[in-house]
């Protein structure tokens, strides 16, 4: 890991946003069925997205949202989705973007930051674990929501 930063996502990153490459068996683990159904009522006002670049390469990308008013309480303050590309894992890139999700929500006042997944082998839950997330309920789907607690 030599030069990570944070930009908004853009029509200049985008692209490279929609290439990032994924390890065998991840794709299943993208989109639980929750955020599908949540994705409906999405306000593009609260939405937090941002690209990691290491020195101008993309690597990853973060999406969250924050909005007070969301019907579930887990889609108040949440991060949507984290992906990295296949050849960056493993560098801390991932741990990069949710310790920058966590100041975000820090600086809005938010206690907590809920994470939605589906366990399973090869999915996203160490890492989730790993980066301070802890399981707190789950979903009428069954998916786990976990939880990282945001202290001033």
């Amino acid at each position: 890991m030599s030069e990570l930063r944070m930009v908004e996502l853009s029509a200049a990153t985008i692209v490279a946003v929609n290439n990032l490459s994924l390890k065998p068996g991840q794709e299943q683990f993208l989109a639980p069925v929750s955020y599908g159904i949540a994705a409906t009522v999405i306000n593009p006002q609260t939405s937090w997205q941002r690209v990691i670049l290491d020195r101008n390469e993309v690597v990853g990308f973060v999406s969250a949202n924050f909005d007070s008013e969301a019907p579930e309480e887990h889609f108040r303050s949440v991060l949507w989705r984290i992906n990295v590309d296949a050849d960056d894992q493993g560098r801390g890139v991932g741990r990069y973007a949710v310790e920058a999700l966590v100041e975000e929500a820090r600086s809005r006042g938010v206690d907590h930051v809920d994470v939605i997944y589906e366990a399973g082998e090869g999915g996203p839950e160490t890492f989730f674990h790993r980066v301070g997330f802890t399981p707190v309920g789950e979903t009428e789907y069954g998916e786990v929501i976990a939880e990282i607690r945001i202290t001033t």
